[in-house]
């Protein structure tokens, strides 16, 4: 489906999830239009917020849309909840069965899957050269099924799934088992097993797990070997314990920076109609303060980013309708 080309250029967009004030990706957004001549406002819309928690997805979409929204990114935990509030879907959200991008469009309400974009993208320039047929994927939600249809995509010939619920696990296994030819896929219910019998190439964290409001590893770091490459899609904060953990042990580890640029730059076209600059819209990413493994409160907050985060607390208090 292509991006719809918008007529104004004052947008207003915004992001729906739980735990969500630290995201980097307003800030892409607002700076990236800024330089192509938009005046583009990216609302914070954190359903844990205590003037929203009482309100279900289905309401916050249609205020945001009463209220001139050009369209919303979708994060954990709505990413399949959204589906049936939505009148069409576009290639690859229906190949994945998650939305991440809803464009409001006369009515109409689009869902897109940028995640599966950004993933690819980000793992081609990252982990091409390196060896991938085998992957364990930790995490079969709506991220997780974005990345296990990324990684057929780069190439992997056995995907190993698993989930907290097994069921999950499952239904993803069974999802692509028919769509990809040629490649072993498969539910496990035991990391330990599956990494002491079969060692993967590489090791995928699409949970949760690891966010500033969900601290902790999915994955237990004795699993870790030198000879696994880890990749862990939370970007905030950009050092997770599996991260850690991982480092420490001598893998390859990779947080999810690429994804979360790559994903925002398709997105950024899909709301206004115009390509973005990767480089330029790292570049933001990248000027949040960055902490290292061996950084005392590493994930923690820096002055700027609490200051934007004051400035979003400010214009929330005003209500979604207040443009700012």
């Amino acid at each position: 489906m292509t991006a719809v080309r918008s007529t104004r250029r004052d947008i207003l967009v915004g992001l729906i999830g739980r735990g969500i004030a630290a995201s980097r990706t307003p800030s892409m957004h607002i700076a990236e239009g800024k330089a192509q001549g938009l005046h583009l406002d990216y609302r914070i819309i954190d359903m844990d917020a205590a003037d929203r928690c009482h309100l279900t997805l289905k309401e916050i979409l249609e205020q945001v849309e009463r209220e001139g929204y050009r369209g919303v990114n979708i994060t954990h935990p709505f990413k399949v909840e959204v589906i049936p509030l939505l009148d069409e879907l576009s290639v690859n959200a229906n190949a994945v069965s998650a939305v991440n991008t809803v464009v409001f469009d006369n009515g109409v309400r689009r869902g897109h899957n940028t995640d599966l974009r950004g993933f690819t993208e980000s793992f081609r320039r990252e982990f091409g050269s390196r060896p991938h047929q085998h992957v364990l994927l930790v995490g079969a939600g709506g991220a997780g099924a974005a990345v296990a249809h990324a990684l057929v995509d780069c190439g992997v010939r056995k995907l190993s799934l698993y989930d907290i619920d097994r069921g999950h696990a499952e239904s993803l296994a069974d999802h692509l088992a028919g769509k990809a030819a040629g490649v072993s896929v498969n539910a496990v219910a035991d990391l330990a097993a599956v990494i002491a019998e079969d060692r993967p190439d590489g090791l995928v964290n699409a949970t949760p797990m690891g966010m500033a409001n969900r601290p902790g590893s999915a994955v237990p770091p004795s699993l870790l070997a030198p000879q696994i490459w880890v990749i862990d899609i939370v970007y905030f904060p950009l050092e997770t314990e599996l991260l850690r953990a991982a480092r420490a042990r001598g893998c390859h580890a990779v947080n999810g920076e690429g994804m979360a640029i790559f994903q925002a730059v398709r997105a950024f076209e899909l709301f206004t109609g115009l390509p973005a600059d990767p480089d330029r819209m790292r570049a933001t990413f990248e000027s949040f303060g960055r902490p290292t493994p061996d950084t005392p409160g590493a994930g923690v907050l820096n002055g700027d980013d609490l200051e934007i985060q004051d400035r979003r607390r400010r214009q929330d208090s005003l209500g979604l309708s207040n443009r700012g």
